[in-house]
């Protein structure tokens, strides 16, 4: 599993809790992020080094792209070359945008990246489901969660300011397209309102890696509990430190990881 940083750990723990005895290596690229800002072509590059060294590195028997930006960039190219199983972020969060939805009208925030890619229109048209979807690009709300701050004044004026747009289209469910957001959860529902139902795309897709293993027979079976590995390309004990408060005690030890030249 891999992301641009720490927003990744949401999926990582929705998926240490539903798949205990799996084996899990998480990479979080600190070195480089935030992606959201940063050309497609690039992350594109950086998606295709971090999953071949989950693959080459770690022996990895499927990949998840748990950042979307990354996703947006090159999951088919990644799909296309691995030689193994690829799950995102995208399409599971769709899926369970478009089945909570009782008006019809849904909304989905994300990186400048993400949100450009039209990655969650793509999704959506694939669904079927008539469903008038209102987007909004949040720069700044990665980069709050990576310092650790999730509530405050200033995240709150922030907040206000960037949904603005989704407040207006009367939205009855928002997606949180981008793994960093659910640590900001409480600010962003206060913003939105009760009347708004928050879809976290961590819990759908780790039930999309669940199934995907299963299908694949590659599901570990048994009861001794799975190890898991933290990794980052930057500050390590800062990672670690703050990884811990976000993830849970499981992430108790960091290593280094440094891009190859794929």
């Amino acid at each position: 599993m891999f992301d641009s940083g720490f927003g990744g750990l949401t999926v990582a723990r929705a998926t240490i809790d539903l798949l205990p005895a799996e084996h899990l290596v998480y990479i979080g690229d600190t070195g480089r992020y935030p992606y959201g800002s940063k050309p497609l072509r690039d992350v594109r590059g950086y998606a295709r080094q971090l999953a071949w060294s989950l693959v080459e590195d770690y022996d990895a028997k499927a990949v998840v792209v748990a950042c979307n930006t990354a996703t947006a960039a090159g999951l088919d190219e990644l799909r296309a070359e691995l030689p193994v199983p690829v799950i995102d972020v995208v399409n599971p969060g769709v899926k369970a945008l478009v089945h909570t939805t009782e008006t019809g009208r849904v909304g989905v925030i994300g990186t400048v990246g993400t949100i450009k890619s039209g990655a969650y229109v793509r999704s959506i048209a694939t669904t079927g489901v008539p469903v008038k979807l209102t987007s909004a690009a949040c720069p700044g709300f990665v980069e709050f969660v990576e310092r650790g701050q999730t509530t405050g004044d200033e995240v709150t004026v922030l907040a206000e300011r960037l949904l603005a747009p989704i407040r207006d289209a009367r939205v009855d469910a928002l997606l949180l397209g981008c793994t960093h957001y659910p640590f900001l959860a409480r600010t962003i529902s206060d913003v939105m309102g009760s009347g708004v139902t928050l879809v976290s795309s961590a819990d759908e897709t780790a039930f999309a890696i669940r199934d995907r293993l299963a299908d694949a027979r590659l599901i570990r079976e048994g009861d001794e509990p799975g190890r898991h590995l933290f990794l980052s390309s930057g500050d390590i004990d800062l990672f670690r430190e703050l990884g811990a408060q976000l993830l849970g005690p499981e992430l108790d030890h960091t290593e280094r990881w440094a891009p190859t030249r794929r």
